[in-house]
């Protein structure tokens, strides 16, 4: 078996992925519940910096112990992809450690998502600008590399992410979202935005929390 490679899919421009980065994970999450991925896949960034995950997907199914797709994946990410790795939520075997994940740092990858395992997170996790989300962290890594998928949807975390779809990321947890939703839905995000702040503004003024919440 070989690993099997989809073209690229289109997705939305920097400037409508940009558009989102103001926007909280909470906030996208109460607009568009059925898109939260489950809330288990954790950051295993460290250090109490804020940490924000924003970039169209590049999605790689694999088949654990075998990791053949997320090699793959090393030429055909491009700068600001999020690589989704979906694993099946399997915990024995790491899909990607150091070395692979330092790779996909340096060639510009936005981070990583992994339904499953990663390792070596004593250096993944201390990267700030390379946020790394996963369901587990074992030492054990990978066995062949002959096996998976790039660029098809794949299952991930009880969502389904296909190629190109806007990944969103913080200490909170994970969305994606599809393009056409994205820019369908950008305006209420923001307007839910908006909201939130006169709510903190309403508070801190004194006035009674049931006025501010039109309770």
């Amino acid at each position: 078996m070989s690993v099997k490679i989809n073209p690229a899919a289109a997705t939305l421009s920097s400037e409508e992925i940009e558009a989102w980065r103001e926007i909280a994970v909470s906030i996208t999450v109460d607009l568009l519940p059925e898109q939260q991925i489950d809330p288990a896949i954790r950051p295993q960034t460290f250090g109490g910096h804020p940490l924000r995950l924003l970039g169209p997907a590049l999605t790689v199914a694999v088949s654990p112990p075998d990791f053949g797709a997320v090699i793959h994946a090393l030429d055909h990410v491009r700068a600001g992809d999020v690589v989704v790795i979906a694993a099946g939520g399997r915990a024995d075997n790491a899909m990607i450690g150091e070395i692979l994940g330092g790779d996909l740092r340096e060639k510009g990858c936005a981070g990583i998502i992994v339904d499953g395992a990663v390792r070596d997170i004593d250096v993944l996790g201390n990267w700030p600008d390379f946020p790394v989300f996963s369901r587990s962290v074992t030492p054990r890594g990978p066995v062949g590399a002959a096996k998976g998928e790039i660029n098809g949807s794949v299952s991930f975390g009880g969502c389904t992410i296909s190629p190109g779809d806007l990944v969103m990321g913080d200490r909170d947890g994970l969305i994606a979202v599809p393009p056409d939703l994205a820019r369908a839905r950008l305006d209420d995000a923001r307007a839910k935005l908006a909201l939130e702040g006169d709510w903190i503004e309403g508070l801190r003024s004194g006035k009674p929390a049931t006025d501010v919440f039109g309770l």
